[in-house]
């Protein structure tokens, strides 16, 4: 059979959520969904508890110490708050501490005592307290004849409700989760701390090791872990950074594994991944395989350029610049891999033979055929209707991410519209719930502001938009050059952009946060220029928000459909894709072949990491580890397999983006390691799932051990841990 069409019949066949035990690790399973694993199977593989004792919340099941820290994972430690997350979670912390001469991300940060622990600016802690089905309260508010705009507005509202309910004089902060689109509804309840500081951090030539060339790939050999501490008021309450907090004490903490891993060796993966698109129609493939990829990969690069042009010329602006290009990055190389994905797995052809297979087995009974028949020919239409906008959408996205000071005008303008309503009826993340959330960022956000680069970047973007095609721009920039010969277009835009930041008064923190406190008619009468830019773009983005809203309601009204009908078809348990709460994948230590002849390892090690190294960055050795390596100092965390110490592994769990800092799992409960990244041949497993290419990579906790015990000799923290 040629590879090409063996590839189609595997997609068809298996690429749809294959059921537990059916022969491949695949699955971000929600922990209340446990029972649908086939346990014994799990048991005869390694695994030593029960459902319970995974997940129990607030009666001490272990994925009660797994936290969610604002888009990443970390995981409790010990009792007194302390956390281990991944070195490029905690980055943007370390980075708003680090000034030219204080760089904690080129030299690492150590607080001996508590009182020596820093806040980690802009970071939060949700402990989960609580998990509720609340799918029949949401489902009450809809009917058949709603329209998809009516019936988005109806979830929206009843969400509010049920949200500030549950969250009505409590000490919480609730949200609820949409399951496959609509077939379901969760409630979830945290405890937020609000006060988090940074205990350890390893410099960044251990934390990056390989930086951006080594970023998605296999082999690595990067230390990607650091430790913060969580906590709270002296009654326990959740409260902002105070001398007078104390730590604070989880009810259960993950202890440590000192024994390793070996191949085929069982490992639970648990956090909080962010978004999955397995059930993604044909059609939204297509677009997305050659409209939005494509499109994000050129813009990626061209923003990128800029921020490495400053940075190249001003160390203190690198640093401040270093966040946002670590992110640029990281999403650069996850598209250009997973456009790879999707040509290597030929995901389009594949994913329609097999909604035609859908179609044929629907076809066969009547019924079938007229209670599911219509949902993929609805999907085409939608599909259709979203190419409209599709170019103008997605500039004016990143019209409004790319640029701060833009960014924040949008916020400030979109808080004073929707403070006119009542707060039942404002958007969400625009309610009084959100206003102090709202205001940190838009505080923190100073730290990093480079009113220079932000220039830059508005003039890349604002000339962007005149390559929109024809029928889809924006009146709010067609009107900033009125009159305007083409030719003369950009020395137009560089006066226009000079003139903007040398008048707005967006950039000064107190004259923002000012302004956040405004009313729409008072920051209308302000005329400062970006405030009237949002003012001009806000019937645009309006526009936009509301075909969202309508293209949810459709997917809502279809999805859990399709849903159906794949799992008629198929006869499987299925699970819902991530969405940024809390799950559960298992797996094992394996390692894959990327390509004909060729077989990667599970395990890499020190002597590994040695060879790489050139001197220059990010290939760097820091003195205390090669001196260690030299003396050979490894005591107990040497293995005997390698010889050597062991520095990251590699697991078949399935994950993605939001599971960096996730703590790895062995069959007793303890840790073994934590997820930082994802090997380049498997990307475009957010669209589906190759077993015989998708892999997890892991720092192995033995070589966290070694650098904080034998390499930097930090006793205190070496001594707060439990180590089994």
């Amino acid at each position: 059979m040629h590879t090409k069409s063996f590839l189609s019949v595997m997609f068809i066949l298996g690429i749809f959520l294959i059921a537990a035990g059916a022969g491949a690790d695949e699955g971000m399973w929600p922990l209340y969904d446990l029972n649908k694993l086939d346990f014994d199977a799990l048991y005869n593989r390694g695994l030593e508890l029960t459902p319970d004792q995974i997940f129990n919340p607030g009666q001490g099941g272990l994925s009660d110490a797994v936290i969610d820290l604002g888009g990443g994972t970390a995981s409790f430690v010990s009792e007194d708050g302390l956390i281990i997350t991944n070195h490029h979670v905690a980055f943007g912390a370390i980075q708003r501490q680090s000034t030219v001469d204080t760089n904690y991300l080129r030299d690492g940060f150590y607080a001996p005592t508590r009182e020596d622990e820093i806040p980690a600016i802009g970071y939060s802690v949700y402990v989960t307290l609580a998990v509720d089905d609340v799918t029949d309260q949401v489902k009450s508010v809809l009917t058949d004849d709603m329209d998809d705009l009516a019936r988005y507005q109806a979830i929206e509202n009843k969400i509010k409700e049920i949200v500030a309910a549950c969250e009505n004089g409590r000490d919480v902060r609730c949200e609820v989760a949409e399951m496959f689109e609509g077939i379901s509804y969760t409630r979830y309840t945290y405890f937020q701390i609000r006060d988090v500081r940074i205990v350890y951090a390893p410099p960044d030539a251990i934390g990056k090791y390989g930086g951006e060339i080594d970023n998605w790939m296999w082999p690595r050999h990067t230390g990607d872990f650091s430790f913060l501490r969580a906590y709270v008021a002296p009654d326990g309450s959740s409260a902002e950074f105070s001398r007078d907090n104390v730590p604070y004490h989880p009810p259960v903490f993950l202890p440590i594994a000192s024994n390793g891993v070996r191949e085929g060796d069982f490992a639970m993966l648990i956090g909080f991944p962010g978004r999955t698109m397995r059930f993604q129609d044909s059609y939204s493939l297509d677009y997305l395989i050659n409209v939005y990829y494509p499109n994000s990969v050129r813009h990626l690069k061209s923003e990128l350029a800029i921020i490495d042009e400053a940075s190249d010329l001003d160390s203190a602006v690198a640093l401040r610049l270093a966040s946002s290009a670590a992110g640029l990055n990281n999403w650069l190389k996850k598209s250009q891999g997973t456009i790879e994905g999707f040509k290597r797995s030929h995901i389009l052809d594949a994913r329609g033979k097999q909604e035609q297979a859908l179609t044929d087995f629907l076809k066969s009974d009547p019924q079938l055929e007229a209670k599911y028949g219509y949902i993929l020919p609805a999907f085409d239409s939608l599909n259709q209707e979203g190419m409209k906008t599709a170019y103008e959408d997605m500039y004016l996205g990143w019209l409004t991410r790319g640029s701060d000071y833009l960014s924040m005008a949008s916020t400030i303008y979109r808080w004073a519209v929707e403070r006119e309503k009542p707060d039942a009826e404002r958007e969400p993340r625009y309610q009084d719930r959100d206003t102090t959330r709202t205001l940190e960022r838009l505080k923190t956000a100073q730290i990093n502001l480079i009113p220079s680069v932000d220039k830059t970047v508005f003039r890349y973007l604002v000339n962007l938009m005149s390559d929109l095609p024809s029928g889809q721009n924006i009146e709010a920039i067609e009107n900033l050059f009125a009159g305007v010969p083409p030719d003369r277009r950009d020395s137009a835009l560089a006066r226009l952009a000079d003139k903007y930041y040398a008048q707005t008064k967006v950039g000064n923190l107190d004259e923002r946060v000012k302004m956040f406190h405004m009313s729409k008619t008072e920051l209308e009468n302000l005329h400062d220029p970006f405030i009237d830019l949002a003012i001009a773009l806000f019937p645009d983005y309006k526009a936009m928000r509301e075909r969202d809203k309508k293209a949810s309601g459709a997917t809502n009204r279809l999805t859990p459909k399709l849903v159906e009908a794949y799992a008629i078809w198929k006869n499987y348990d299925l699970y819902p894709d991530a969405n940024g709460t809390k799950r559960f994948s298992y797996g094992s230590v394996k390692g894959y072949s990327p390509q004909d002849a060729v077989w990667y390892t599970y395990m890499t090690s020190l002597t590994g990491l040695m060879d790489k190294e050139t001197g220059k960055d990010p290939f760097i050795v820091p003195g205390p580890l090669k001196e260690a390596y030299f003396s050979r100092n490894y005591g107990t965390y040497i293995d005997p397999l390698i010889n050597d110490v062991p520095v990251n592994f590699l697991t078949d769990n399935d994950g993605t983006n939001g599971n960096s800092g996730s703590p790895v799992i062995n069959g007793k409960g303890e840790l073994i390691g934590l997820n930082f990244d994802g090997d380049y041949e498997g990307l475009g497993l957010d669209y589906m799932y190759r077993p015989d290419l998708c892999r997890s990579i892991m720092v192995d906790i033995r070589y966290v051990l070694f650098l904080i015990d034998r390499v930097y000799h930090l006793d205190n923290l070496m001594n707060e841990l439990t180590i089994h």
